[in-house]
């Protein structure tokens, strides 16, 4: 009885995967579990309101805490501690906090992005390469890699950035730098992209350090992960390779931290915490004290926006070391040609016809799916949407299907028009169906593979259809970025981009910049090995100028027009950002909930003496997903910090109506 009295007892301070920014303090029954079981870093199965859900532990304490309006019987007990040992450690623990503030979500959402789902540990592979077990021979650097790794080497708490052409060594400099970090006995940890797209890092990256790599990828179940996460506690696996959440490994005396193709967006995530690995990198660099290295053919805006003011240090490599040379890139303009014929020009068919008959071979790229890009009445102009997104619907060949790209809804094409009863009806644009169906009629002895989330049905489909290219089984591989970067192919000639436009009309202020990239990027697979690598660029506007600079390889003048261009509209790498998105079921309420948080954020703003510019309430450029209405008020300053403030501010003085939901993504990538 005393003990209830006066509090005294154990009693966890845990947080919850769950949008409330406070933590929950459970007891520990003591005569049902331990009580050196409970340690700040486990998770625990708890009673939250009429659900059991995982609390994770942030410090245990022997009273309860000062200004808690509970009596003590009312403290719920733990049901159990689900880990035997931590599996978050302190930084970790310092780290959530940190995302709860700059990113203005909960504790427990930031630490459940962290952890893989799995309970308990199971007897369970890894990842590896059996079909390989091909052991590492040293390489000789150029003179350029060897500045490069003693750059780094020499100067450890700085952010480095090796920046150089596709095929110019970038990964072997990772790896060496890698190599003097875990002499020195520390861990790295090493992230790339769209982990189906970077089989052959992870393959090099194995090769060169074995059984002491943890890889963390989307095919691991959450209890293989789990195993994984432990090898790396244990000091099992010093060097972890993974995607966007591999970031966060916990890694024991964490010595460096690579970002492989730094500018892509698929280190941004999609869902709260909407984070950015590249930011959560640098503040475990910076906090640590160690040195963080990125590196891309295509630096993001930021980063040669840093890079040029010396925030970044620039290691650039300019050559290519595997005996091949930029390839020609030469431009087809559609305007004048046309597509009556197809979507691949006469010019571009005579290089395919060239380059098979020299036993080469080819990739097409677009980056669209899909056989047409929408449905469209020549008499009226009708183009049919879907009925849930502001978005037309994609014709699908295979399925015979319209389909919609971000909800999933699809219908029969309709043989009339809806609108207006016209059968004058027909179809706009093409997507890689269709390429492959006009690729099969004009190609019809070569060997020809397409590859895009359509085409890829079952597990490992991925790989066996790269493998077959880069082993000469298929002539032309045809698809879209899936097939634009981080890949080698020894014979391949011809690289065709069906259309370079594709994403040049998206109403976001990063439009330039990804087609630049992209472009830039597929290009460069060809001539990587031999100096016979041809290029060809179909646009209807080449002098456009993300197309025009991607084709003359002019990367220094894209960014200084592109910069330049930023700086006069106000946006980042200048500015900083912050979009609030209000999504309900019907258009009133989502209109209605903009319109006021702008009002409220204004009233704020002056408050609290915030220089802020506040955007809108306007319309979301994709005004309706899933059946949502969207609308969005953009938050911008020269820094983060009073967007921070008045964003918190806001947050936690606004409620939203029942009926709607609100986005909160800070330094979004894109404005769709």
């Amino acid at each position: 009885m005393a003990e209830e009295q006066n509090g005294s007892g154990i009693y966890l301070e845990t947080v919850l995967n769950v949008p409330v920014s406070q933590t929950f303090t459970y007891r520990l029954d003591t005569t049902v579990i331990p009580p050196e079981c409970a340690v700040p870093g486990k998770r625990a199965e708890v009673r939250f309101g009429n659900r059991r859900m995982t609390a994770y532990i942030i410090s245990v304490r022997d009273s309860l805490p000062a200004g808690l309006q509970i009596t003590t019987d009312k403290i719920k007990p733990v049901i159990r501690i689900l880990d035997e040992t931590p599996v978050f450690t302190p930084e970790l623990i310092d780290l959530s906090w940190w995302m709860s503030r700059y990113y203005l979500c909960a504790q427990g959402e930031a630490l459940a992005a962290m952890i893989p789902s799995g309970k308990r540990e199971t007897d369970c592979p890894g990842f590896s390469f059996t079909d390989d077990p091909v052991e590492y021979s040293p390489r000789t650097l150029s003179e350029e890699q060897t500045a490069a790794v003693a750059g780094i080497t020499a100067q450890k708490n700085l952010i480095h950035y090796i920046y150089g052409s596709t095929g110019s060594g970038k990964t072997e400099v990772f790896l060496r730098a890698a190599e003097n970090i875990l002499d020195s006995g520390k861990g790295v940890i090493y992230l790339v992209p769209e982990i189906g797209l970077t089989h052959q890092v992870i393959k090099a990256v194995v090769r060169r350090f074995g059984q002491t790599v943890a890889v963390l990828h989307s095919e691991l179940t959450p209890s293989q992960r789990l195993k994984e996460w432990h090898r790396i506690l244990n000091k099992d696996a010093r060097v972890v390779i993974g995607a966007r959440s591999a970031v966060f490994a916990p890694v024991p005396d964490l010595g460096m931290v690579i970002i492989d193709e730094e500018h892509d967006a698929s280190y941004k995530a999609g869902s709260t915490p909407r984070y950015h690995a590249r930011q959560i990198a640098m503040h475990r660099c910076r906090q640590l004290g160690i040195p963080l290295v990125m590196g891309s053919a295509t630096p993001s805006a930021e980063a040669w926006h840093s890079m040029e003011t010396g925030n970044i240090i620039r290691h650039r490599l300019s050559k290519r070391l595997a005996g091949g040379v930029p390839p020609d890139i030469e431009t087809v303009d559609l305007s004048k040609t046309g597509t009556e014929t197809g979507c691949l020009s006469p010019r571009l068919c005579e290089e395919i016809r060239s380059t098979l008959s020299e036993k080469r071979q080819v990739i097409l790229f677009l980056n669209r799916r899909g056989f047409t890009h929408f449905f469209r009445c020549n008499t009226c102009g009708f183009e049919l949407k879907c009925k849930n997104c502001s978005v037309a619907l994609t014709y699908h060949k295979g399925e015979k299907r319209l389909r919609c790209h971000y909800c999933g809804w699809n219908i029969a094409p309709p043989s009339i028009c809806p609108e207006c009863a016209s059968v004058d009806v027909g179809y706009s644009g093409f997507g890689t169906e269709f390429i492959e169906s006009e690729t099969v009629a004009k190609f019809p002895s070569a060997r020809i593979c397409r590859i895009d989330t359509d085409s890829l049905t079952k597990k490992g489909e991925l790989q066996e259809k790269l493998a077959s290219f880069r082993n000469g089984e298929t002539d032309i591989l045809l698809g879209t970025q899936m097939v634009a970067k981080g890949l080698n192919f020894p014979n391949l000639k011809l690289v065709g981009v069906v259309l370079a436009d594709t994403g040049l009309h998206m109403p976001d202020f990063r439009a330039a910049e990804r087609t630049f990239a992209l472009i830039t990027q597929v290009a460069g697979r060809a001539g990587r090995f031999f100096p016979d690598g041809k290029v060809i660029v179909q646009s209807y506007n080449p002098a456009q100028e993300a197309v025009a600079f991607a084709c003359s390889g002019n990367t220094e003048g894209f960014y200084a027009q592109e910069l330049e261009q930023r700086k006069l509209l106000g946006f980042p790498p200048f500015t900083r950002l912050i979009r609030l998105v209000f999504r309900a079921a019907t258009l009133e309420a989502a209109q209605n909930a903009a319109a006021g948080a702008a009002d409220l954020l204004a009233f704020e703003a002056e408050k609290i003496s915030a220089a802020a510019d506040i955007l809108g309430p306007s319309e979301c450029p994709l005004s309706m997903v899933a059946a949502n209405y969207r609308w969005q008020v953009l938050l911008r300053a020269i820094s983060i910090k009073p967007l921070l403030q008045l964003c918190s501010a806001f947050l936690y003085g606004y409620k939203a109506p029942a009926a709607v939901y609100i986005e909160v993504d800070v330094d979004p990538v894109n404005l769709l």
